[in-house]
């Protein structure tokens, strides 16, 4: 049985035409769907046993394609909403470090309905941070958003990484992903057809005929 694993400590990235499965095998991992066969692990448990709830407090965090933020609550208390098992002024003052650590410490009091589509990207991270994370799962982190906003992001991302984060994430920014990722990935109709880090997916046959 061939097994297929992320490098604890690593920036690693998965690619692939759209429909090729990358948001299926990221829902897979967070326990919002089950494989019909296979296995997932993380740290010893098994997560395709594990509810979402249970695969969050084993350490791993997730933002999603289309932002999920809280329409009607503050930024803020969109952190502290999922800061479950935090204290009220230890989640406030996590809340607070993480939007600072974003530059987006003068949002806190935005309602989320009233924020840009670049601000709300930066949000859903700050949530998925929450509850400190070991492991996060990226759903096209760098999608929609300008150019500066994105180098922002990388560098938060590489931040995050000097800090012993694990970054496993899914975009189609081509420039970005074969710049910042240690290993990549790259799907097609559900299937890994190539992996290695950039210099290897570039002269990749088989990429080339699928993605570029």
């Amino acid at each position: 049985m061939s097994r297929t694993g992320v490098k604890r400590g690593s920036i690693t990235g998965v690619i692939g035409p759209n429909g090729s499965g990358k948001s299926t095998l990221f829902n897979i991992i967070a326990g919002t769907l089950k494989p019909d066969s296979g296995r997932v692990t993380f740290d010893g448990h098994d997560l395709v046993r594990a509810s979402p709830a249970q695969i969050c407090r084993f350490g791993i965090g997730r933002t999603f394609q289309i932002s999920r933020v809280f329409a009607e609550l503050t930024v803020l208390e969109n952190l502290v909403a999922v800061a479950h098992g935090m204290n009220d002024a230890r989640a406030v003052e996590r809340a607070l470090e993480l939007l600072d650590f974003l530059e987006i410490g003068h949002l806190q009091n935005k309602w989320g309905n009233e924020l840009s589509y670049g601000q709300r990207k930066l949000v859903e991270i700050a949530r998925a941070l929450i509850l400190n994370p070991s492991v996060m799962l990226l759903d096209e982190p760098f999608a929609g958003i300008n150019p500066r906003l994105q180098n922002r992001i990388i560098d938060h991302l590489k931040v995050l990484q000097t800090r012993g984060v694990t970054l496993f994430f899914i975009d189609h920014e081509m420039r970005i992903v074969l710049d910042i990722c240690d290993e990549l990935y790259v799907l097609a109709e559900g299937h890994i057809i190539a992996n290695g880090d950039a210099d290897d997916i570039r002269s990749d046959e088989k990429v080339k005929d699928a993605y570029f």
